[in-house]
């Protein structure tokens, strides 16, 4: 959209924050963190990310009145994020993290290879289509890091999973746990000359008269993919009719039907389809069926892990924002705050900070 016509958005910012633009004004302070500031150019450019993300901000220009509503529904969150981002960060650095320069650059190694890039031209290059410099990725990897480890110091460590905690979560959620029903199945497709509105009598009893004598060499004993190679209309010929693993619950109930009545191996009675007449084969076929604890003991400390990670990320913010010294310069940007405190975190927890 043009990076949202980040004029007009910012025009639009300033309605919202009750500021005015004016030469004298280089940075408009919205808060104080412990200190540290976070100003009205930093809240911007989060909101700009924060809009990339929404499917709904597409087609919208920048002085729309839905892109207003958009920016005003973002805001809380926004706001609420940079101030727990910037907490952590202090936590971070008084707990004496820093990245050095041979961990930077066994990260931007990493990038590289993880990205195929092989050059620094090539690395500047990507750089600049990002809008970034080595400066700014820097900044960014260092807080990511320090946040990190942070929550791996003073959340993730603390945090122990019990197996009566695990035998209760896999009672409670064994669908989590399920596998889907699945039928294997070959296909061979004779198609009928004309089309669906107008077809042709004639070529539609030639048709069917085919697919049944293919039917009787494959009860005779001759291999299906053989025939579906050599006589099918379908694309799947080319895999000797293989339609491959298909979930149950995408087969239509009128096949079902049929499939039901049959076991592996079988091959069903040709069949009239809107492409031409058609025989299958089930080639395998996997009944939904639920995983034994002992099997999915890991899957499921992961998912108790993490929804205690959750929970305890959340009370340890809400005791770094108990903690700090916080003061707010614009009124608007404080109840968007307050909004955003009010809503329930998201699934990833706040401040952008990453999982186990």
């Amino acid at each position: 959209m043009n990076r949202l016509h980040t004029f007009a958005l910012a025009l639009m910012l300033t309605a919202a924050t009750g500021a005015t633009l004016g030469a004298d004004i280089i940075e408009q302070i919205l808060v104080r963190v412990n200190g540290e500031i976070i100003t009205k150019s930093d809240l911007e450019q989060r909101q700009v990310a924060a809009l990339r993300q929404r499917p709904d901000v597409q087609g919208l220009r920048g002085d729309d009145a839905a892109l207003a509503k958009l920016l005003s529904d973002v805001t809380p969150q926004v706001i609420v994020e940079a101030v727990d981002e910037l907490l952590l960060l202090q936590r971070g650095k008084e707990l004496g993290y820093v990245m050095g320069d041979e961990q930077f650059q066994n990260i931007l190694e990493n990038i590289r290879k993880e990205n195929k890039i092989e050059s620094d031209e090539q690395f500047q290059q990507a750089l600049q289509q990002e809008g970034m410099t080595m400066l700014d990725l820097r900044r960014q990897l260092e807080k990511q890091m320090l946040v990190s480890r942070v929550q791996q110091a003073e959340v993730m460590g603390k945090i122990s999973v019990t197996d009566e905690e695990v035998g209760s979560y896999y009672d409670q959620h064994k669908n989590e746990f399920a596998t889907t029903p699945q039928v294997t199945l070959r296909e061979i497709l004779v198609t009928v000359a004309g089309t669906v509105d107008a077809v042709n009598v004639a070529a539609d009893e030639a048709a069917r008269a085919k697919a049944e004598e293919i039917r009787t060499r494959l009860l005779a004993g001759e291999p299906f993919p053989r025939l579906a190679a050599d006589l099918s209309d379908a694309a799947s010929k080319a895999n000797g009719g293989l339609l491959g693993e298909i979930p149950w619950e995408d087969v239509s109930p009128e096949l079902q039907r049929v499939l039901d009545a049959m076991k592996v191996g079988d091959v069903t009675e040709v069949l009239r389809t809107p492409r031409g007449y058609q025989i299958l084969k089930i080639d395998a076929r996997t009944d939904g069926s639920v995983k034994p604890l002992a099997d999915a003991r890991d899957a499921v400390s992961e998912k108790v892990f993490e929804s205690k990670r959750r929970e305890e990320f959340q009370r340890y913010l809400v005791k770094l924002r108990g903690q700090a010294i916080i003061e707010w310069k614009n009124d608007e940007i404080k109840k968007a705050w307050e909004t955003g405190l009010a809503a329930p975190p998201t699934a990833e927890g706040r401040a952008g900070t990453p999982g186990r």
